[in-house]
């Protein structure tokens, strides 16, 4: 399945049915009298969290969606049915933003929540509904309210507990597939990934989600390289493991260059919780591995774990890490929910 994390759509909610112009009728009845029902109501659009979905790619191919409007009322005070919702559904982590893109409208992030973005129009009074002691054969309904439409956006950013990132071709996708059962594309040219991977890990006993974010480059939070697009999926991850490639040149700026692009997207990415790793230490030779984890060491200013997903060295290091990381934040994040004990002398 081909993955796609924005997704725009056109919606509209149903129109009210209009309220009924009737009269009663009847053989033997002296006196009749108005009977119009009232106008049904038009139905709403809803946007609901599936768990069964990991991507927006069905709203590629369906991009109008309408609820039923609805149905007009008819005689002997009948009313008109109510149109069906339009319900769209959506995979967990999913951002509803206005069509000027900046405007959130709403986040869905568990299965089961839903959002009504557009309410449906009510449905109009028959004549029934203004009839009274003075106005006793009223001739004037009610026509039903339209519904609502417009354009909105749906941004999907996934829900991970951790996340790899780094400049393009560190070794990102090679570490997720050395300890997860996902199956990234692997070669040895930048930007491989042009999308993000998910794969589940288990250290000792936890499991754990981790995403193989697409690499970034110099100017990446002003759109250059694959822009900013990826860099909202960073943002709901506990633990981010840096990897930065021993075979660079100058392992303090390629590092310092991720760090940079951070920054400067904003939304407190900088300030998530890090583990540096030098990564692709298979194809270098102990002393020189030695003198480039110092320099990294010196860069991001704490000790720097050695990996080689091929050879398997500081696999399972890197992974209690995260797997530490991830416990701390979930037990901050139960202390927070918590309600506060009532004091007792």
């Amino acid at each position: 399945m081909k993955f796609l994390d924005v997704a725009k759509i056109y919606i509209k909610s149903g129109d009210g049915g209009n309220g009924c112009i009737g009269f009663r009728r009847e053989k033997f009845i002296e006196f009749g009298g108005p009977d119009g029902g009232d106008g049904g109501r038009g139905g709403d659009v809803w946007v609901e969290c599936a768990a069964n979905l990991n991507t927006l790619i069905d709203y590629r191919y369906q991009q109008h969606f309408k609820a039923k409007s609805g149905v007009g009322g008819m005689g002997q005070q009948r009313a008109g049915a109510n149109g069906d919702d339009c319900v769209i559904k959506v995979p967990p982590g999913t951002e509803i933003i206005a069509e000027d893109e900046e405007t959130v409208l709403g986040e869905l992030l568990k299965p089961g929540d839903r959002i009504r973005i557009a309410k449906g129009g009510n449905g109009g009074f028959g004549n029934a509904h203004f009839k009274s002691a003075t106005n006793q054969a009223p001739r004037h309904a009610n026509p039903g309210l339209p519904g609502e439409e417009m354009t909105i956006w749906l941004r999907l950013k996934l829900i991970a507990d951790a996340g790899l990132i780094g400049l393009p071709n560190a070794g990102k996708s090679t570490f997720l597939a050395a300890v997860s059962a996902a199956k990234p594309k692997i070669a040895d040219y930048p930007f491989t990934t042009l999308h993000p991977n998910l794969g589940v890990v288990r250290a000792g006993d936890t499991d754990f989600v981790l995403a193989d974010i697409p690499g970034l480059i110099e100017g990446a939070h002003e759109g250059a390289g694959l822009g900013t697009r990826f860099l909202g999926h960073v943002e709901r991850c506990r633990v981010l493991l840096h990897l930065v490639d021993a075979t660079e040149e100058d392992i303090g700026e390629a590092y310092k260059t991720v760090r940079r692009e951070l920054k400067a997207y904003g939304d407190g990415l900088d300030k998530k919780k890090e583990i540096v790793a030098l990564s692709k230490c298979d194809a270098l030779d102990a002393d020189t591995i030695a003198e480039k984890a110092e320099a990294l060491k010196k860069a991001a200013r704490k000790t720097p774990l050695l990996l080689s997903a091929v050879s398997g060295q500081g696999v399972k290091d890197a992974l209690y890490a995260m797997t530490k990381e991830i416990k701390r934040a979930d037990e901050k994040e139960l202390e927070e929910t918590e309600p506060a004990k009532p004091w007792r002398p």
